[in-house]
């Protein structure tokens, strides 16, 4: 195999990095700023190479071939090893650049700085697009995710591998309609909190990944609570909540866009500040990629600014 992969010219390896991570020729092509044609070229190029199918139709998609499984960590050490010998050098100017960058993200972290983070690309990087999606916190797409885009943007507390930078702090409030009957003087007791229904949002199948803040409430005499709904969607829980006699744990970011339209109030508890930290998490091999570089600084600067708004 190792005689295979030498005999492999530079640009077939680096497409063949991304065909094996990607395993979507489309994305794979997007990564390389290739064409799809381009890209099915290279791969039927590499196909012949390796007397192998390498990607494999199943359904809509494709999965790799026993050959291919086997190639992936050998070809991901190969190109970390040639970017480790060349000092991963490539310049990057975001003046004239055109590059595509890949974020994912968190619903609640994308709205709070996806509008000032495009706002700054527009500015200072004219000619490059910025692609969000949403974070898929699955235990099984975690190093995925990291390894395909360029950053992610998580709640400390998942675990995520790799390296990591703080981007913006927030904390837990409690929310309730505004003429809650459990309410007194604009508060709720600690029994309060125990004996209403709670509305609470957890992610995967079976409480596979559960929210850290949700269990950092529940530390502070709440495991017991009354948890009539659950949602998969942190956004969500201010609608869930409103005209009802629940409560909801968000963050406070979040309650001062939808106290006023959806008739809430945040009440005021015995329950200790939760506190949230979004971070930026990326894979190792990007740490010295100047184009990623810039997109951490960028991120900064934008959260700076974040912070002095909730100051």
């Amino acid at each position: 195999m190792r005689e295979q992969l030498r005999g492999v010219d530079a640009n077939l390896l680096l497409s063949l990095h991304a065909l094996l991570e990607e395993r979507n020729l489309t994305h794979a092509g997007e990564r390389m700023t290739m064409s799809q044609p381009a890209m099915s070229g290279a791969l039927a190029r590499l196909r012949k190479h390796f007397d192998d199918e390498l990607l494999v139709r199943a359904g809509r998609g494709f999965e790799l071939s026993p050959l291919a499984e086997e190639l992936r960590p050998r070809v991901a050490e190969a190109v970390e090893a040639a970017e480790a010998l060349l000092g991963n050098q490539r310049d990057f100017d975001p003046a004239s650049s055109t590059k595509r960058f890949a974020v994912s993200m968190s619903e609640y972290a994308m709205t709070v700085i996806a509008r000032p983070l495009t706002r700054a690309f527009a500015d200072q990087a004219p000619g490059c697009t910025l692609a969000l999606d949403p974070l898929d916190v699955r235990r099984d797409q975690i190093e995925t995710q990291l390894m395909r885009r360029d950053l992610v943007v998580a709640p400390l507390g998942f675990e995520f591998p790799g390296r990591t930078q703080p981007v913006f702090t927030d904390h837990l409030v409690c929310l309730v309609a505004r003429d809650h009957p459990m309410m007194r003087d604009g508060a709720l007791s600690l029994d309060d909190l125990r004996r209403m229904p709670h509305a609470v949002a957890e992610f995967g199948a079976a409480g596979d990944r559960r929210r850290p803040l949700e269990l950092a409430v529940e530390a502070q005499g709440l495991a017991d609570r009354n948890v009539l709904v659950q949602v998969t969607s942190l956004l969500t829980l201010p609608f869930a909540v409103a005209g009802t006699d629940m409560c909801a744990f968000v963050p406070s970011r979040l309650a001062r866009r939808c106290t006023a339209i959806l008739d809430l109030v945040v009440a005021d508890t015995p329950v200790d500040p939760v506190r949230i930290t979004e971070s930026a998490h990326w894979h190792p091999r990007r740490e010295k990629d100047p184009a990623v570089v810039w997109l951490r600084h960028l991120l900064h600067d934008v959260a700076v600014d974040l912070e002095d708004e909730l100051d």
